[in-house]
């Protein structure tokens, strides 16, 4: 793999799946028990405030209570030795990634520890409910503050520095994703078209698989500490 310098790495629901976070949606559509549309997008907010932000409130206290996995641990390995250009762009909204040490991370979908103030515009760590309406850290207006997440129908983050970096990549690696929610499903499409090579690794093919120069299946805590070992030569 010598030829290779610069990496972006896509994550998904599959990273911290063994982490103990449910992936996005059963084959239902329904996300714990929820239709996705009436709690991750614009509309169902709109619509039903309380629901959605009991929702959140739930999952912001659980992801506190759980631990990056072997996965999670490799990619910041990887993300500390790798002499190179190197970019982790997690679909996940968990703060796992961080919590195992990596740096050159992107939450395209938005962070769940964090909330995000529609009156001021102003994103502020967060780790306590929303439900009671608190006021906002930086504008001290109370009820402004919703989840900082990207719902179905808003524009993910940082997409400009995403697409440089996958134009610029040697090698284009996805693990744990679907395949299914774009903009991040065309991912593999870019990096092919800009040379790049590209790896999958996931518990099954993903919908884009064909797309892939090389798949590989199993669980990411052993697929995952596996191919960094071969990336830094171990």
């Amino acid at each position: 793999m010598g030829e290779i310098q610069n990496i972006v790495i896509l994550t998904g629901a599959g990273v911290s799946a063994e982490s103990g976070i449910d992936t996005f949606r059963d084959a239902g559509g329904l996300w714990e028990q929820h239709r996705v549309e009436d709690v991750a997008t614009p509309e169902g907010f709109a619509r039903d405030p309380d629901l959605v932000l009991r929702f959140y409130d739930m999952r912001r206290a659980a992801i506190q209570a759980k631990q990056p996995n072997a996965a999670h641990h490799a990619l910041a390995r990887l993300d500390a030795e790798w002499p190179g250009e190197l970019l982790i762009v997690t679909q996940n909204i968990d703060d796992l990634h961080e919590r195992a040490g990596a740096k050159r991370l992107i939450h395209m979908h938005g962070e769940h520890l964090n909330a995000w103030c529609t009156g001021c515009d102003t994103r502020s760590p967060w780790t306590a409910p929303l439900i009671d309406r608190p006021a906002c850290p930086a504008c001290g207006v109370h009820g402004h503050l919703r989840p900082d997440v990207v719902w179905f129908g808003e524009m993910p983050y940082r997409m400009e520095e995403i697409y440089r970096a996958i134009n610029r990549a040697d090698l284009f690696v996805s693990i744990g994703t679907s395949g299914a929610v774009y903009p991040a499903a065309g991912f593999v499409r870019e990096a092919r078209a800009s040379g790049a090579r590209t790896l999958e690794l996931n518990m099954e093919p993903s919908q884009g698989n064909h797309w892939f120069d090389e798949a590989r299946q199993g669980a990411a805590t052993w697929l995952v500490p596996e191919w960094v070992e071969e990336m830094l030569g171990g």
